[in-house]
């Protein structure tokens, strides 16, 4: 295993400082978004963000494996859409009722910051405010289980039990968290569910070292775990249909606990009135 991203206070600094880019762009989007908007339009409004606080995406053009490069400033994902959505995967316009996950990664003075944030289009159906708040409090309950002592099997465990526990909604399978730094993606991968078996997530017993970065990130859906996706294209989508969300901050694992660089997400309006 590498050595933890993070070896003194300037890296501390550097990786707190690219975790509040995205911070600041929620925030800013957070003012900006009104009803009548096309994905494509937040998307423009995304990159000129970026730009004008001195940082530029790290999604636009990302290409891991056999996959496309990936051809938006943000991930832009409605409803039963999961992760992943693009700016033109869907063209009409945001509309009440919409539940739109927005997922940022930036890159600032050679550190990476990646946050996602649940924002709904006009009033919460009593549906909608329930998983919200599952997906709120699961990663709060969540991060306060990382730490130098604590197997990441602990996240899972406390994540599961609130969301399928506590508020009878669904984890999505097969996607979760990840270590980051200097780019976008890092060992360890870090499951929102307990594995099944020794072999399913052969990082659940093992714990973080300080100076470890993770972004952690639980996706809920209402009705199912299971997903659906075009082998060809980017969206992933709960594979009922049903309704989903995401929220994700950015934790560094310190000698006495951790640290949420993406502190300030949490206090953000997600209700689109306008």
């Amino acid at each position: 295993m590498a050595r933890p991203p993070v070896r003194n206070s300037s890296d501390e600094q550097a990786a707190y400082d690219a975790a509040q880019k995205v911070v600041e762009t929620h925030k800013r989007l957070a003012d900006h978004l009104r009803h009548g908007q096309t994905l494509a339009e937040i998307d423009a409004f995304v990159g000129r963000t970026l730009e004008a606080i001195g940082c530029k995406s790290c999604f636009f053009k990302y290409s891991p494996g056999r996959m496309p490069p990936f051809p938006s400033q943000a991930c832009l994902s409605v409803n039963e859409c999961v992760v992943h959505g693009t700016a033109g995967y869907l063209t009409r316009p945001m509309e009440s009722g919409d539940v739109l996950k927005i997922d940022i990664g930036v890159s600032y003075r050679g550190w990476i910051g990646d946050a996602a944030w649940t924002y709904v289009f006009g009033r919460k159906t009593d549906e909608v405010a329930k998983l919200c708040k599952a997906g709120q409090e699961s990663l709060r309950l969540g991060i306060e289980q990382i730490g130098a002592d604590r197997p990441y099997v602990e996240w899972a465990r406390t994540v599961q039990g609130c969301v399928e526990g506590d508020y009878g909604f669904h984890l999505v399978r097969g996607l979760g968290g990840h270590g980051y730094g200097r780019s976008l993606h890092a060992p360890p991968f870090v499951s929102n569910v307990v594995p099944g078996g020794p072999f399913e997530w052969p990082d659940a017993t093992r714990s973080p070292e300080p100076g470890t970065l993770i972004a952690l990130e639980p996706m809920l859906a209402v009705g199912t775990g299971q997903t659906r996706q075009d082998p060809r294209s980017w969206p992933i989508y709960s594979a009922d249909g049903s309704m989903t969300v995401h929220y994700e901050h950015d934790v560094l694992v310190t000698n006495d606990g951790r640290r949420v660089l993406t502190e300030g997400l949490d206090e953000l309006e997600d209700v689109i009135t306008r």
